[in-house]
């Protein structure tokens, strides 16, 4: 059984900066993309960066430049350093694994996780 598992939201004020942790534990394929995605209340859940098996990483253009997306060597921990948060990053944030080495934003994911909640004060 896999599990992800997110960690690092909290309440920042504007301008500030959070890092998301997500360990992902159990048996998997050999080769999976990992992504974050985001929902902010009253909306639907939308991409936010993603890592290629291969380490290509993808970004929603919301948060180029601010957002990076990263992993362990072991390639079973996914990270999102967020730097210049703005009050419209509130939102849970999920990660998410997608079988494959290549990221394919219309395809589905695998697991996810229960989220974690990130609050951008102004």
């Amino acid at each position: 059984q896999v599990q992800l598992v997110e960690s690092g939201g909290g309440l920042v004020q504007a301008g500030g900066s959070l890092r998301l942790s997500c360990p992902l534990s159990g048996r998997t394929v050999s080769s999976y993309s990992m992504a974050w995605f985001r929902q902010a209340p009253g909306k639907e859940r939308e991409f936010a960066a993603a890592i290629s098996w291969f380490g290509i990483t993808y970004y929603t253009d919301s948060v180029k430049g601010r957002f990076t997306i990263s992993r362990n060597s072991a390639k079973n921990a996914v990270y999102l350093e967020m730097n210049s948060l703005k009050p419209d990053d509130t939102a849970v944030y999920y990660c998410a694994v997608q079988y494959g080495t290549t990221w394919n934003e219309r395809a589905g994911m695998k697991y996810w996780g229960k989220g974690t909640l990130v609050t951008v004060s102004s």
